[in-house]
């Protein structure tokens, strides 16, 4: 992501119903060092495809086989800025829960994050049970 593209997210995240803690990652081997390292329970993970050092898809591979990891059952979502439909394949056959395409203008990115973001406050996952 680019700098303006993460200020605008975080900008549309802050603007949402959730108030949560918002972290970013330069790239897939820092977030994966994260995942690995705390015993904190991210509510959501959005993912870009190209990522420098570990890919979104590789991150997301290597997540699912990481079973500590896997079994907080931690929503996965590529949130991009093009899908080809191999890429869109490859992808849920990582068994993610969403895959997004990047609104150009911010009112869409603010819309598409909140819809988002209610959806999974409103699912029922292992580890969120209400």
């Amino acid at each position: 992501m680019t700098l303006m593209t993460k200020r605008c997210l975080l900008k549309s995240l802050k603007n949402s119903i959730i108030k949560i803690k918002y972290i970013f990652f330069n790239d897939g081997q820092e977030a994966l060092a994260y995942l690995t390292a705390k015993t904190s329970e991210p509510f959501i993970v959005f993912s870009d495809i190209n990522m420098p050092k570990l890919s979104g898809v590789e991150l997301r591979k290597q997540i699912h086989e990481n079973e500590d990891i896997r079994l907080k059952t931690i929503p996965y979502l590529f949130f991009t800025t093009s899908a080809a439909q191999d890429a869109v394949i490859d992808a849920y056959s990582k068994s993610i829960q969403g895959f997004f395409i990047k609104p150009s203008s911010f009112q869409d990115l603010k819309s598409t994050m909140k819809t988002i973001v209610e959806y999974w406050q409103k699912c029922e996952s292992p580890n969120y049970v209400q």
